[in-house]
């Protein structure tokens, strides 16, 4: 029996691999003539940039960069095995997780360190760049981002600007003539899962900044440079980005991608599944095992599972999920495509013992499954 294994990282306990790697153990043992393919898998989120390197046989590339604040951090991305393309969280070097809590502040921080990586990708010679742009820190439109790649932004004065949040409403033009890259050249796709305009009640500034350190009155402030910058945006590039759905994820990047990389928007697991050739792997398969931390109602819109069930069901071939946590009703497994569910925890357990028993639990309800197909 053949049985493709593409499953998700549990956050916190597992990575993707390691996860593909238990539930093929508890398969084996129930299956022993089975051939399990491991086939680890991201939703265009956090783990995306290994996983898609992981797939082409590529490097992982470490670099010295500027972070949120302009400190310098290590940050990693990934290359492909032909060197062609490049895969960069923006996490990694813009992200979040990066700032202490008292240390968040979105009209400071800056997308530059970003712009670095992707520098460092075109300098070693990569066409293609797929950039996830969740879990960010910053409001600069993609601004700092643009600067690292050698776009200039002057105030009325002629003074060049530096990339912040606060700085978008004094930018009065936008210089490209000293490049270092050639935009016509490049292929980018920007993985993105959420359909935020640029400003506005439902933009970049009120619905995510907050969370970045910005009170009532700098959320005012970034709304109103992001209406000024999409302005110039629109003179300098002769279109209109701000209201491009996804053009205010992490913190305007999505509408600095389209302007300043020539960036594309696309949901995160449709794009990571094409790139890996998913549809491809499910030829000859008899059964899909995946899996992620938890099935709920929420996996109907843009997770790894509903992605795979759609291309599954396609193929008809049935889809089995393992999880953590199973909140999923019985209407919404059917909704989602699945053939069951199964939660791999066997007992109560605090967060801490679950995430221990990881590994254990996936290898166990494996087992299971693999029981019910022999």
């Amino acid at each position: 029996m053949k049985i493709l294994i593409a499953a998700d990282s549990f956050k916190d306990a597992l990575p993707a691999l390691e996860v593909c790697r238990a539930i093929a153990r508890g398969l084996q043992r129930a299956l022993p003539d089975s051939e399990p393919i491991l086939f680890p898998m991201a939703d265009g989120g956090e783990g995306t940039a290994g996983i898609l390197t992981y797939h082409s046989g590529g490097q992982w590339i470490e670099k010295e960069v500027n972070d949120p604040l302009f400190r310098p951090v290590m940050a990693g991305y990934g290359l492909s095995g032909d060197g062609k393309a490049a895969f960069i969280e923006m996490a990694a070097a813009s992200g979040l997780p990066l700032l202490k809590q008292e240390e968040r502040s979105a009209l400071k921080t800056t997308t530059f360190g970003t712009g670095e990586l992707i520098m460092d990708a075109i300098e070693r010679g990569a066409t293609r760049i797929l950039l996830g742009i969740g879990g960010s820190a910053t409001n600069d439109a993609g601004m700092g981002m643009a600067i690292a790649l050698g776009y200039r932004f002057f105030d009325e004065g002629g003074r060049r600007l530096p990339a912040t949040g606060e700085n978008l409403a004094k930018v009065t033009s936008i210089d490209k003539s000293h490049l270092k890259f050639d935009p016509e050249k490049m292929d980018v796709e920007v993985f993105c899962d959420v359909d935020n305009p640029l400003f506005g009640e439902k933009g970049a500034a009120h619905v995510y900044a907050p969370q970045k350190g910005a009170d009532a009155e700098a959320v005012e402030a970034l709304d109103e440079g992001l209406r000024h910058f999409a302005r110039l945006l629109e003179d300098k590039f002769d279109q209109d980005f701000a209201h491009v759905p996804g053009s205010g994820a992490a913190g305007g990047l999505g509408a600095g991608a389209m302007a300043f990389l020539g960036g594309r928007l696309r949901p995160g697991i449709e794009a990571v599944m094409d790139y890996i050739g998913f549809k491809d792997q499910l030829k000859g398969v008899q059964l899909v095992i995946t899996g992620e931390g938890k099935v709920d109602s929420q996996t109907l819109h843009g997770k790894l599972i509903y992605g795979i069930t759609r291309r599954a069901r396609a193929a008809g071939v049935p889809v089995v999920a393992l999880c953590g946590a199973l909140l999923a009703s019985p209407e919404d497994i059917e909704t989602i495509g699945l053939k069951a569910a199964f939660s791999i925890q066997n007992r109560p357990l605090s967060l801490e013992e679950a995430l221990k028993e990881t590994a254990e639990g996936l290898e166990r309800t494996a087992f299971m499954v693999g029981r019910m197909q022999s």
